[in-house]
């Protein structure tokens, strides 16, 4: 087997890449690294992840067979903060609830509707 880092990075399709941007920075603190004139790329927030954002209106929040994306958390009670960033961010809380006691989780969209779960196990 090859060593590697695990899954680093997700390219998605969006129509507005500042809108993107600043959601991606308020709710979860990424950091911007590169840009061009089509497409933003940020770090975060793991020491290994990188979220592209490319302008494609015509794809934006589509997901091909990819239902949600995930960020774990590190501690169970960072999640109605984030709840709080997502919806002042522009984004939507689609659903919530939890694994088992202290395993909350909850489920929302950025505001070009990708799906992205939110959770502490």
């Amino acid at each position: 087997m090859p060593s590697t880092h695990g899954l680093t990075h997700i390219n998605l399709a969006v129509r507005d890449l500042q809108r993107s941007l600043l959601f991606y920075k308020s709710v979860f603190g990424v950091r911007e690294y590169y840009r061009d004139a089509r497409c933003i790329q940020v770090q975060g927030p793991g020491p290994y992840d990188v979220l592209a954002f490319e302008r494609n209106k015509a794809k934006a929040g589509k997901g091909g067979g990819i239902t949600h994306f995930g960020f774990r958390l590190v501690k169970p009670a960072n999640l109605a903060g984030v709840l709080k960033r997502v919806t002042k961010a522009g984004g939507r809380i689609l659903r919530t609830g939890a694994f088992g006691p202290g395993l909350p989780f909850a489920y929302v969209a950025d505001p070009d509707g990708y799906e992205i779960e939110i959770w502490y196990e």
